[in-house]
């Protein structure tokens, strides 16, 4: 019997291995030896935790300084909402936001768990129940429809009610359900959509779209029958169900030109060339019919970034031919980040004096999930994190409901008993007690990850399971991993914040949204019977001073 015993990041780890000689070579022997002396210099090489925590003050400091804050919020912001902001990140479950926080601190040189993301500062968090209306565990269509149009629908329906059936055309007419985007149009607000899908993706697509089938991107994926019946595809219907939409950005370029019309970005590559089957250039029709104003359409980071937002009331950014490119493989000199194209998008839209909504996708956290890939889910993750503080200095918590929330989970978790500052990405610190090999924290329910090797689990110490394209090991194999069917939190600030609380339907979200900002059916109960308005506008910082001032002189 041999016995391992060492300490790291004050986490004591003790490896036992049974052995028998007469079972047991020196080849086997050698790996194990060696897959014990890599887990002891991993468990080394943890950052032990601050000095400053093995003193109760600490903790106790820390929460009288949190029970400070949170007695503030007793006076709640009852303001009329003059903005309103909608981050989605897509399949980011609660595991995903937890494993994020530690990746954040741990680019940032900590060992992670002790971190805040932007998301965490706010004051309010609930919960939200994802189900479709014919599914237990959901699709991004069905709930889109529903944090969107504020009704939950079916699985691979967007923008119509459950009356409506997936795929099946004449289901559609009479079953339209609108949205908080054109809720906020109708009322006189610029509105938005950004996302790192396609802008004809299942979550963008609830915002405009009424279509009974999530993958009839363009004419070219539609069935003969449902053209003939008068069904039209989504990238139609993104520029002329809700004419005008303020700010578009995201992939999807290929569905919006004719079929093998040669990409700008990428010529004579078929795969990314159009796709129209009817000839349609609905990039061009948009540009001629929006000549008149000032508008902007761009597809590389150069044109985007060199637009002044004072001269721009409205822009099309369409920078892939599908999806964009992970953050972690982006071409940083040519592709705008989610947090560039954040900062574009707010500048513009809150010229007008009436307000906006701007929703933001963090759609390729749903990717990489289902692709196994977890260091690529985390890092959009982390990044859609980045262009929520973007839009937190640029706008203002007094007039500005934020709120940050996912459309469902996935079947993602971390464990394994790792010391604090373990790479969210390393080893558990202890070889598993059935098979004696490694494995990693971070694994899947199912997936593509799943891999037996001349019978027996993928020994992980053999290959780079650190790498950005590393499939975690999943307990069932299957092409592409799932979704999760657990609530999602809801994170929320600014005016009437806190009606998100306890744990909701997941269609509540547009309703408290309308509500805050006087639109769609709620704008009655701003209006008391004197006719005065019965939220009160919010007041800037600036605007509070100017007038103390005025009184003071």
């Amino acid at each position: 019997m041999l016995r391992f015993s060492f300490k790291g990041g004050h986490v004591q780890s003790i490896i036992w291995l049974t052995c028998h000689p007469h079972t047991l070579d020196n080849r086997k022997m050698t790996a194990l030896l060696i897959i014990c002396f890599c887990l002891i210099l991993g468990s080394l090489g943890n950052p032990q935790f601050p000095e400053q925590e093995k003193d109760p003050k600490f903790w106790n400091a820390w929460a009288q300084r949190t029970l400070k804050n949170a007695l503030t919020l007793q006076e709640l912001n009852k303001n009329k909402a003059k903005n309103l902001i909608l981050f989605l990140g897509d399949g980011m479950g609660i595991p995903t936001v937890t494993a994020a926080r530690i990746l954040k601190g741990q680019l940032n040189g900590q060992s992670g768990e002790e971190t805040q993301l932007e998301m965490d500062k706010f004051p309010f968090v609930s919960l939200s129940k994802t189900y479709n209306t014919n599914a237990q565990v959901p699709d991004s269509a069905g709930t889109a429809t529903a944090y969107l149009c504020g009704v939950k629908a079916n699985e691979g329906t967007l923008g119509v009610s459950a009356a409506a059936v997936r795929s099946q055309c004449n289901t559609t007419q009479g079953n339209e359900v609108t949205s908080i985007l054109k809720w906020a149009k109708d009322a006189g607000k610029s509105v938005g959509i950004v996302t790192t899908t396609r802008v004809n993706h299942a979550t963008p697509s609830a915002a405009y779209a009424h279509c009974v089938d999530r993958d009839w991107y363009s004419d070219n994926e539609m069935p003969v029958e449902a053209l003939q019946a008068g069904c039209k595809d989504i990238a139609r219907q993104l520029f002329e169900n809700i004419p005008n939409i303020d700010v578009i950005m995201g992939g999807g370029r290929k569905y919006m030109f004719p079929k093998n019309m040669s990409d700008v970005e990428y010529p004579n590559i078929l795969k990314h060339s159009g796709t129209r089957k009817d000839g349609r250039n609905l990039v061009q029709e948009w540009v001629d019919r929006m000549k008149d104003k000032k508008n902007h359409y761009v597809w590389n980071k150069t044109q985007l970034l060199s637009l002044n937002p004072n001269n721009v009331d409205y822009l099309l950014g369409l920078f892939e031919p599908g999806d964009m490119m992970y953050d972690l493989e982006r071409n940083t000199e040519s592709d705008p980040s989610l947090t560039e194209m954040v900062d574009v998008a707010i500048k513009i839209l809150k010229k007008n004096p009436s307000g906006f909504y701007l929703l933001v996708e963090g759609g390729r956290i749903d990717h990489g999930h289902h692709e196994g890939k977890a260091k690529q889910a985390l890092h959009e993750a982390v990044e859609m994190d980045r262009a929520i503080g973007r839009a937190g200095l640029l706008t203002s918590d007094h007039e500005t409901l934020t709120i940050v929330t996912a459309d469902h989970s996935h079947v993602f978790s971390f464990g394994g008993y790792t010391p604090r500052g373990n790479t969210i990405f390393g080893l558990a610190p202890m070889l598993s007690d059935v098979d004696q090999k490694p494995f990693t924290s971070i694994l899947y329910g199912n997936g593509p990850g799943y891999k037996v090797i001349n019978g027996a689990r993928e020994n992980v110490s053999a290959v780079d399971y650190k790498g950005n394209n590393y499939q975690a090991q999943a307990a069932v194999p299957l092409n592409a991993e799932t979704h999760g069917g657990e609530d999602v939190a809801v994170f929320a600030k600014g005016p009437l914040a806190h009606l998100l609380h306890g744990v909701h339907e997941q269609n509540y979200i547009p309703h408290v949204m309308a509500y805050a900002a006087c639109i769609g059916e709620y704008r009655e109960h701003c209006m008391s019977p004197s006719g005065s308005a019965g939220l009160r506008p919010a007041f800037s910082i600036v605007a509070v001073i100017l007038s103390a001032a005025r009184l003071l002189c």
